[in-house]
Formats: C-alpha cells, sequence, structure tokens
C-alpha cells in the first residue's frame, strides 16, 4: 500500500515549521488537518493542511466555507481586519466531476468578507502544477522532490519528525518566558501598600507635608542634597486611586517583565526605570510627585527592548496588546495635566535601556550591553548635571516658593526668609508678585514691618488686582497710626473682594477711628 499522500502531508508540514518559521496551531484528532500561523507573513499568515481523498467537487467546495468559518474565528482571536488562508489539500486523485473553477478564485467569507481562502490542489499526477500554484500564492519557491512510493514506516517517521520539530520549535520560544517568577512583583505590590497605610496613618498620602517627609520627590530638598529623594518616591502614592491603579498595573505587567528577565534582572529593571523617571520628573516638573508610575512604564520600555531583540515572538504573542496599553497610557499622560507625564516618559527609557544593559538571562551579548551601559551613564550623568545647574541658574521660582510654603507651614519662618530674600538677590530676573507677597507674609510674622511694606507696594506694582495685598498693608499703616493710607487700602481691598467680611469690617473700624477732621482730607 502506498503511503505517498500522507508522506507529503508531513513533509509539507515540516518545510512551512522547520524552513519557513510557522508554527502549529491546531492539530485535528484524527492528524489528517493540520493549521499553521505566521502571522507576520502578510501573504499567508495562516496556512492549513488537509490530508483527503477527494471525490466530488461539491465536497470540496464545502470544505472550503468551513475553511473559511474557522479562519474567521482565527480572526477574531487575533485581532486583524482582515485574514488570508492559504488552504491545502493533498489528495490522491481529483474530483471525478469539474472542479477547477473552485479554486481559481479565492473564497470570500460571506459574513464581514474579511477572512480570504485561497485553495491549493497537490495530486499524485500533478504535482509539479500543484507546487508551482503553491509558490505563486506564497510568492516564495516551494518544490519538494517525491519518489513514486512510500512506505507506512516512512510516513509514520516523517510525521514523528516534523512533530518533535513543531515542539522543539514550541519548547525553544516558550523558554524565554520562564526565566524567573513574579516574586519581586508581589514584593513591591506589598510595599506599595504597607507604605501607603503608613502614610495614612501619618498624616494622610494626600497631605503634602507627609509627603515630602517620608521621601516624595521635591525638587529644593534635591538640589540641598537629599539624593535619596530619587529612590523614595517610586515607593509612595497620592491617594487610594493612584495607589490602585499602579498596583494593578504592576500585577499584569509585571510578571510578564520578570518571567522573561528573571528575577535579579527584574528588580534592576525596576529600580532604574523608576529612577530615571524621578530624575526626568526633577528636570522637567517642579511639583511634587511620587509613586511607581515611571518604574511600571519602565516594564512597557522592557517590553519594548524584548520586542527589539525578537519582533516575531513579541508580535505573535503580547504585542499588540502591550502596544495598544501603551499607547493609551501615554495618550493619557499628555491630555490630563495633573499627570507628571516627565516621569512616565523617563520611566520607559529607563526601562529600555536597563533591559539593554542586562539583556536577557543565558544569552549574553558583551558588546550590546555596555553600549547601553554607555548611553545609559552618559544620558543619566547628563541628565543630573543639567538639573543642577538649572537649579543654580535662578529658573526655579516654583520651586523656591513651594519649599518656602513647607517652611511656612512648619511656622520656620527664618528658614523660608532666608531662602526668599536669597532667592530674590540672586535671581537674574525680577521676581513675582507671588514671591514678594511671601516674603512680606513671613516679614509680618518676624516683625520687620517696614521691609514688609515695602514688598507689598512691590507687590501692588506688579499686580494691582491682589486684594491680599492691599489688606495686609492696611493692617501695617494700621499699626503705624497712619489710619488714612491704612484705609485707603482696606477699602481698595474691598472692592477687589467685596464678600470679603473681614475686609468690610476692616474699613468700618478704620472709618470709626478716623477723626471728623480727617474725612475731607
Amino acid at each position: 500500500m502506498n503511503f505517498k499522500e500522507d508522506y507529503l502531508f508531513w513533509k509539507l508540514a515540516d518545510f512551512f515549521i522547520s524552513e519557513q518559521g510557522y508554527r502549529m496551531i491546531q492539530l485535528f484528532e484524527n492528524q489528517k488537518e493540520l493549521w499553521l500561523e505566521k502571522l507576520e507573513n502578510k501573504k499567508a499568515p495562516i496556512v492549513r493542511l488537509l490530508r483527503i481523498d477527494l471525490d466530488w467537487s461539491n465536497s470540496m467546495q464545502r470544505d472550503i466555507e468551513f475553511t473559511a468559518s474557522n479562519g474567521e474565528k482565527i480572526r477574531k482571536q487575533i485581532g486583524h481586519g482582515e485574514l488570508l488562508v492559504v488552504n491545502i489539500y493533498i489528495s490522491q486523485f481529483p474530483p471525478v466531476d469539474d472542479y477547477e473553477y473552485r479554486l481559481e478564485s479565492p473564497f470570500v467569507f460571506p459574513q464581514g468578507k474579511k477572512t480570504i481562502v485561497s485553495s491549493v490542489l497537490l495530486t499524485s499526477d500533478q504535482y509539479e502544477t500543484g507546487f508551482k500554484v503553491l509558490s505563486e500564492r506564497l510568492e516564495k519557491e516551494v518544490s519538494i522532490q517525491i519518489h513514486s512510493e512510500y512506505s507506512e514506516q516512512e510516513a509514520a517517521l516523517q510525521k514523528k519528525t516534523t512533530l518533535e520539530s513543531a515542539i522543539q520549535k514550541a519548547k525553544k520560544e516558550n523558554e524565554i518566558f520562564t526565566n524567573g517568577k513574579p516574586l519581586f512583583t508581589y514584593f513591591f505590590m506589598i510595599i506599595q501598600v504597607v507604605v501607603f497605610l503608613i502614610l495614612e496613618l501619618q498624616g494622610g498620602s494626600t497631605n503634602t507635608s507627609t509627603l515630602i517627609k517620608f521621601g516624595a520627590k521635591f525638587n529644593p530638598y534635591i538640589y540641598e542634597g537629599e539624593w535619596w529623594r530619587f529612590i523614595t518616591p517610586i515607593f509612595l502614592h497620592i491617594g487610594f486611586l493612584h495607589l490602585a491603579m499602579n498596583t494593578l498595573a504592576l500585577y499584569f505587567l509585571g510578571p510578564a517583565v520578570e518571567r522573561i528577565f528573571g528575577n535579579t534582572r527584574f528588580l534592576f529593571i525596576y529600580l532604574f526605570a523608576g529612577i530615571s523617571g524621578v530624575i526626568a520628573s526633577f528636570i522637567f516638573s517642579p511639583n511634587i510627585s511620587a509613586g511607581a508610575s515611571g518604574a511600571i512604564f519602565g516594564c512597557f520600555g522592557a517590553l519594548l527592548y524584548f520586542a527589539l531583540i525578537y519582533p516575531k515572538l513579541f508580535f505573535r504573542t503580547m504585542g499588540p496588546s502591550v502596544i495598544t496599553v501603551l499607547v493609551f497610557n501615554l495618550i493619557f499622560g499628555f491630555t490630563v495635566s495633573i499627570v507628571d507625564n516627565a516621569g512616565h516618559l523617563g520611566g520607559l527609557a529607563g526601562g529600555f535601556l536597563a533591559a539593554g544593559i542586562m539583556h536577557f538571562p543565558k544569552k549574553k551579548k558583551p558588546l550590546l550591553q555596555s553600549l547601553f551601559l554607555f548611553v545609559s551613564a552618559a544620558v543619566i550623568y547628563g541628565s543630573l548635571v543639567y538639573g543642577f545647574q538649572n537649579s543654580e541658574s535662578g529658573g526655579n521660582e516654583s520651586s523656591t516658593m513651594m519649599l518656602a510654603q513647607e517652611y511656612i507651614k512648619q511656622e520656620n519662618y527664618e528658614q523660608a526668609y532666608d531662602i526668599l530674600t536669597k532667592y530674590v538677590e540672586n535671581s537674574s530676573k525680577t521676581s513675582s508678585a507671588e514671591v514678594y507677597f511671601a516674603l512680606s507674609f513671613i516679614e509680618i510674622k518676624m516683625g520687620l514691618l517696614d521691609d514688609a511694606k515695602s514688598h507689598l507696594l512691590q507687590v501692588i506694582k506688579l499686580d494691582s488686582d491682589l486684594p491680599e495685598a492691599y489688606y495686609n498693608l492696611s493692617l501695617i499703616y494700621l499699626e503705624e497710626n497712619d489710619l488714612l493710607n491704612a484705609r485707603e487700602n482696606a477699602e481698595k481691598a474691598a472692592e477687589l473682594k467685596p464678600d470679603q467680611q473681614e475686609y468690610a469690617d476692616l474699613v468700618q473700624e478704620l472709618t470709626r477711628l478716623l477723626p471728623p477732621s480727617a474725612e475731607g482730607e
């Protein structure tokens, strides 16, 4: 008995798997129908092989329709807009009736018209013709030497060889996803929750003073030498929603990265990306910030490095979903003002660079890793130099005000006064009304009323619509017993903010204190 068609079925399958890089996605129980996938091959992303002896063309047509229906299910699963299926029949003889017209044009799935089946028939007396048609469909030369007869043992041996090749290929691909268990992922999740609870017990995770106390990114303190604030913000979160979103993101992203890169490499990637995110925020954002977002974006960066080294495997597995989620998060970051997008982008770049430095377990690339190490060191060094030089250039009014306000909250007026006076003296440009107003407030608290009056007059010169400046100036004039100027400034404050009762009360009190002779002056 001749098993030539059975041999050809498995030989052709081996050609697609071993030589063309296809992977097995479905083998039917009868082991005479095999579906293969190579999504990056746009001409033939799906190949279906069927070993069948065809009698009539109408049975072929029914099978083509079944192939299209099954292909449509695959198309929906992988999320493709359109799917091409190359459908290969291996039969001893062609159908006895007219069948050629069924193979001339591709069959389009009736519903949606997004799955297209292009069928090819290989029969024992027309192999060369069939291979020629198949080569045209695939746009790749297909030529397999076939003898006139094959034994059952030869067909079985070819089957065994093909299946072993498919198993080894799948095993090799899966090895990269088994380099570590997600230990540090869950460790960081626990740390985030524990630190959040501590913040809540110590004054609240949304309380600025508490955040600064526990290590949030606060540029003025970093300028003063508290370098550890590049690390501690990774573990702090501002509010429950912030914690929940980052913990959930880490739960989904962390295990994938830790399994691909291993535990030690994941630890380095996560921390390096987190620090990179804080540095980027330090450079581009004067606001207080905290959170694991930079480190989590670093996980995205590590997966992009995975995509760079293993593009086919990446896009065949997690690629489409990773890219979609990353793009959504970047768009969200650019459109929502409260999001520290500098930290996100810094973390993304940091994760990519860190992955390049570490590469994959048991797959060293010294030259590539050295290049990534050099680039990373240069970027981090350059960023820090730029950040601290920017501090010394006098362009950090926002950070200076934040620090002064923090000292004011602590009633440490001398320290706040020292910071603001130094800033005003050393700034290369005129300070804003907000700076002078804060300075005047501190001077009032310290009893330096002449200096406070001078600075309040400067405030009014810079911003004539600030009612608080007029009110405080009125109080100083009242202290000097200059009732006319006191009332004039109080009236201006009440005019700018008529719903402020204490302004109206001060005007009434000053009017009462003024002697009748002064009313006309």
